[in-house]
């Protein structure tokens, strides 16, 4: 539209160059040059006019469309020109219009020249500045344009340059005034040398009979205050006062800003109170201003901008957004800088919408958005991943003309490299260098997170190298990045190397700079190393983030310590350190895999009280969370996902069908391939494996191979674990050339044949007693480079000990150790599981001699393949002795183990000790298994039936044999065929124990009966066509003849568990049962 009114416009101008021509024939003549200026002037009109709309693309078209018709504008508008151009920002086109001044032969005047200078200065090109200052065959500078010059130098860092510019002032004659003091003091404010910036104050203004001002005592005011000496800047304003230098709006600002720098929030909003509770008393008075001393005092846009700033900086958006409506209703219009801070804090609140509505509104009040508001926007939209959001707004730039500067093409360098795009990245930093633009070390820091996050550490080290280069030195940020690299890639030397550099060039380490030295430490398994650091940092001062409590979470975790985790976090926001979300997530996965469900979703409760927001990963640990306890849905947890406006991710994805492949939904796991699919998702190997593997478990070995084949097309190859699960289905068929056949097809397929993958053929081969098999390949496996390994030696010996051809597990042995593989703690425990199961203790004590020579320590494993050799063969006295060793060196014997060895006290009758045991098992927190019931209820049984026992013990026995048989079918425990033997004789009425154990002996050697209900203080009920052997078992099975008629124990003895005749029998609990049974 502006280039087809620009058209007109020309069109309209060679039309009123033609009519003027011809009139020029036929009438007096117009002055050509007076023709001339007046297209000119509507040029600069027009110019003008799209500058204020900020149609800045249009103004330059115009501005070169003039030029093509070769019209010349006065020198009045030329400086004009070049003031519009600077203050729209377009402080490269000053230049160019100077140029064209120039090329025209206008002669430039001081003021011309001081405008382009000081934009030049502005935009940090102090060099061209001072080339065009030291050519004087154009104009003579005066004051203005070395204050100009002045100010330019120090405001970009060149202090030394500065004070010869001012040797040079004093040379020529060039008189000092209140512009150049105040400018020499916001050059040293800015440097950060208030000293000196006071002594040009008092000293050199003073010798040279300059007056201080408000302006200069402002800059100074302000200098101390952002430093965070308040102190010193209220002196000042009290000094001034007693020079009739009354503080105006810029004064308290400054001190405002300072006191919410340094955290005394409380001061700056009491200067807030009393300057509009001053302005409420003159109101009453009819007076619109607080004036104090002369000079009106109300806050401006700075002052809300200020408080604003405060609150979006401290996360306080409520605040800020009251603040912001304030504003508004007192009629001042927020600047860029406010809308800038809100639109900033929106976005770190995740309000991305909001934060855009809030662009649209201050676009609508006219506030034209800068580079940082567009910097803001283009972060946020990269971070949610939305890129051609924030590409169109890099488009809205250029049409508006705003200039991209280092912080604008930093920001599009950092959230390309934040969303995985490092290709377009790196394009970017070339961009930067393109347009002559020196990158700072913001930029640089962000280049070495993104190559540091891709684990590129070889052009890290290049960036450095281009840094030390370029004199840019690196910063707290940058050394974090490169150790955090470090860290991730395992080098934890070179990142501890990193930090020593940074104490050598007296960089302070932060929170970010331990945070990943404490977690990778933590994650190597060296807490006290982790821990070192945590005291140092506490030592320096370093306050905890939340980076640094996630790391503690996570080891906690590692540790299984949940609820210490929990009270480390307690502790933090005690100390007004409050979890973030991610803080939450890693505990609610904490609370989940230990199992505590109400704690795992109270952390997710607090998290929707406290407004954090899940994101997709929260959501995929609470996903996981609920359906590992089985008592949720997956589509349902799943639907509720997709209610919070969350799209899934991969991670998603893979827990639902774990889930559903969990459950035996294959077919919903399937369908959930395809959705995936759908999603733009490209399968990984978690998503194979779990396929893969629930097909294989489920015996569709045929199917498994054919997704395989479909993976093959997304470019993903089987991996070991793949392979691992295909052998195990295909072994199921106990055929080597199948197991070998899908072995090959997995190769053809792109699986990378290594040490893993032959030793996986070789233990599935060897699990199903196949060692010659097993042998074939391992000599395949060398003849292809191979060489056998610890593992494959390992998987053969226990072959050859599952098969009991021991001599050819320790020749396999031997052979190990001549070729020079040494051997594990895994090879001497197979070998002496081997000795163990045959019996040969001898040989395996002398194995242990061996295995102690060669440095080995025996552990749980050792003890317990011991223990219960000894114990076999009848040596209690060596079984004890090994058993009370083990337990002294902290280890817990398992179940099988304590079974033999309560066997061996209850074979020769010593159940006293065989009860400690058992009761020692339980205090160990180990549950006894249906084996243990079996041993002890046969022992109590057996001691029981001993001629010469006395009647009390008798019955004492048989209580104790009745309480664990109670005991054991409670915990759903069925009793073997030996145990049901004892208990038919301990059950059976005196005189009918032949004839019980006779029935007992049929049925179960007949198998028509496995299940038979005893009970204590009831009675049997059974029902149906069995009644008859109900009554025969009534008789047989000493069952109570009365039962009390209320209150009386169920307590049901499962003695066998029904099939056949019996399969289908009711036994009835109720008491009605009981009453009809007691009648009957």
């Amino acid at each position: 539209m502006q280039r087809i009114w620009l058209r007109h416009f020309i069109k309209r101008i060679q039309c009123i160059t033609s009519s003027s021509s011809f009139s020029s024939l036929s009438s007096s003549p117009s002055p050509a040059k007076w023709v001339h200026r007046f297209h000119a002037s509507l040029f600069c009109t027009l110019i003008q006019l799209l500058l204020s709309h900020r149609r800045l693309s249009g103004a330059s078209a115009a501005f070169a469309a003039m030029r093509n018709y070769s019209l010349v504008p006065d020198l009045p508008s030329w400086n004009r020109l070049l003031v519009q151009f600077m203050d729209a920002g377009l402080l490269p086109q000053v230049w160019l219009v100077y140029q064209e001044l120039l090329s025209c032969g206008v002669n430039p005047n001081v003021a011309t020249c001081n405008i382009v200078m000081y934009s030049l200065c502005k935009a940090g090109n102090v060099k061209l500045a001072v080339d065009l200052l030291r050519d004087h065959s154009t104009f003579n500078p005066d004051a203005v344009t070395y204050n100009t010059v002045l100010w330019g130098l120090f405001r970009n860092g060149f202090a030394e340059q500065g004070f010869g510019l001012l040797s040079e002032m004093v040379r020529k004659g060039i008189d000092f005034d209140s512009v150049t003091c105040n400018v020499l003091i916001k050059g040293f404010c800015d440097m950060g040398l208030l000293d000196y910036a006071e002594w040009v104050m008092n000293g050199l203004a003073t010798n040279l009979g300059i007056s201080r001002d408000i302006v200069g005592l402002n800059t100074l005011i302000h200098g101390y205050c952002k430093v965070g000496d308040v102190n010193a800047g209220v002196e000042l304003v009290e000094s001034g006062r007693e020079e009739g230098l009354y503080p105006d709006m810029v004064t308290y600002n400054a001190l405002m800003d300072g006191f919410c720098r340094i955290g005394i929030f409380d001061k700056a909003k009491r200067l807030m109170d009393e300057i509009l509770q001053s302005q409420k008393k003159d109101d009453d008075k009819n007076s619109k201003e607080f004036v104090v001393g002369g000079v009106e005092l109300k806050p401006n846009v700075v002052t809300y901008t200020t408080f604003i700033s405060w609150y979006c900086k401290n996360r306080r958006l409520e605040e800020a957004l009251a603040m912001y409506e304030d504003m508004l209703g007192n009629a001042i219009l927020p600047d860029v800088v406010a809308h800038s801070s809100v639109i900033n804090c929106l976005c770190k609140h995740d309000q991305l919408a909001e934060a855009k509505v809030m662009f649209e509104e201050m676009r609508r009040m006219d506030v034209d958005p800068n580079h940082v508001t567009y910097s803001i926007l283009i972060n946020s939209f990269l971070q949610a991943g939305n890129t051609f959001g924030a590409f169109n707004l890099q488009s809205q730039m250029v049409v508006r003309g705003i200039v991209f500067d280092v912080v604008v093409l930093t920001t599009l360098m950092d959230g390309l490299f934040k969303v995985g795009r490092a290709t377009e990245a790196e394009t970017m930093f070339t961009t930067i260098r393109n347009f002559n633009l020196a990158p700072n070390d913001i930029t640089y820091s962000a280049l070495i997170d993104g190559r540091c996050k891709l684990g590129d550490m070889e052009g890290v080290e290049t960036i450095l190298q281009e840094m030390d280069q370029n004199r840019v030195l690196p910063n707290v940020t940058t050394y974090s990045s490169v150790i955090n690299g470090y860290v991730k890639r395992g080098m934890l030397d070179a990142a501890v190397n990193v930090m020593e550099k940074m104490a050598d060039q007296n960089v302070m380490p932060n929170a970010f700079t331990y945070g990943p030295l404490i977690d990778g430490y933590m994650k190597a398994g060296k807490q006290e190393t982790a821990l070192a650091f945590y005291e140092n940092m506490k030592l320096l001062g370093v306050e905890e983030n939340n980076h640094i409590v996630d790391a503690f979470i996570n080891n906690f975790k590692r540790g299984g310590q949940i609820d210490e985790a929990d009270a480390f976090v307690r502790n933090m926001v005690s100390r007004a350190l409050y979890p973030d979300r991610v803080n939450y997530t890693s505990l609610m996965d904490g609370f989940f895999r230990a199992g505590k469900e109400s704690a795992a979703l109270s952390m997710a409760q607090e998290m929707t009280e406290k407004k954090l927001g899940f994101d997709v990963v929260t959501y995929n640990v609470l996903l996981k969370g609920l359906l590992g306890l089985g008592k949720y849905e997956v589509q349902s947890v799943y639907t509720g996902m997709r209610r919070s406006g969350l799209a899934p991710d991969l991670a998603t994805f893979n827990t639902m069908m774990s889930a559903y492949c969990r459950d035996g939904d294959l077919e919903s796991a399937l369908s959930l391939w395809d959705e995936m699919k759908s999603y733009g998702f490209l399968p990984n190997a978690i998503t194979c494996n779990i396929l893969v593997g629930r097909l294989c478990k489920s015996g569709e070995v045929n199917k498994a191979m054919n997704l395989l084949r479909e993976m093959l097309v997304f470019g993903f190859h089987p991996s070991s674990t793949t392979h691992r699960a295909v052998l195990d289905a295909a072994s199921e068929s106990k055929r080597a050339e199948t197991i070998l056949l899908m072995h090959e097809q997995l190769l053809g397929m792109g699986l990378e044949l290594n040490q893993t993958v032959c030793n996986t053929l070789i233990t599935t081969l060897c699990r199903l007693g196949m060692t010659k098999k097993a042998s074939l390949v391992v000599k395949d496996m060398r003849e292809r480079g191979f060489v056998a390994d610890t593992g494959t030696y390992n998987v053969l010996i226990h072959g050859y000990c599952k098969s009991l051809h021991l001599k050819r597990a320790f020749s396999m042995y031997s052979k190990m150790l001549i070729e020079g593989v040494r051997p594990s703690i895994v090879t001497y425990n197979t070998l002496l599981g081997g000795l163990s199961a045959a019996g040969l203790m001898r040989e395996a004590a002398d194995l242990v001699n061996e295995m102690k020579k060669r440095g080995f320590i025996l552990n749980e494993i050792t003890y317990n393949l011991l223990v219960c050799g000894y114990g076999k063969i009848g040596s209690q006295k060596e079984s004890m002795k090994l058993y009370c060793e083990m337990i002294t060196k902290g280890f817990v014997p398992r179940i099988g183990t304590y079974n033999v060895l309560i066997s061996e006290f209850a074979k020769v009758g010593k159940m006293k000790e065989a009860k400690e045991l058992m009761n020692e098992l339980q205090v160990r927190q180990i549950l006894p298994n249906s084996s243990t019931y079996d041993i002890l209820i046969s022992g109590w049984c057996k001691l029981s039936k001993q001629p010469e026992l006395e009647r009390p013990l008798k019955v004492s026995y048989q209580a104790e044999a009745k309480r664990l048989l109670q005991e054991m079918i409670e915990k759903g425990f069925s009793p073997c065929k030996n145990t049901f033997f004892y208990i038919g004789y301990l059950l059976a009425k005196p005189g009918k124990r032949f004839n019980a154990q006779k029935w007992l002996d049929k049925f179960v050697d007949s198998k028509k009966i496995l299940m038979v209900i005893v009970f204590d203080d009831s009675s049997l009920q059974t029902h149906g066509a069995h009644q008859f052997i109900g009554r025969l078992l009534r008789l047989l099975i000493d069952v109570p003849k009365e039962a009390p008629a209320h209150g009386y124990k169920k307590s049901a003895v499962l003695l066998l568990v029904g099939l056949g005749i019996l399969c289908n029998s009711l036994i009835s609990m109720g008491k009605d049962a009981t009453s009809r049974n007691n009648r009957g």
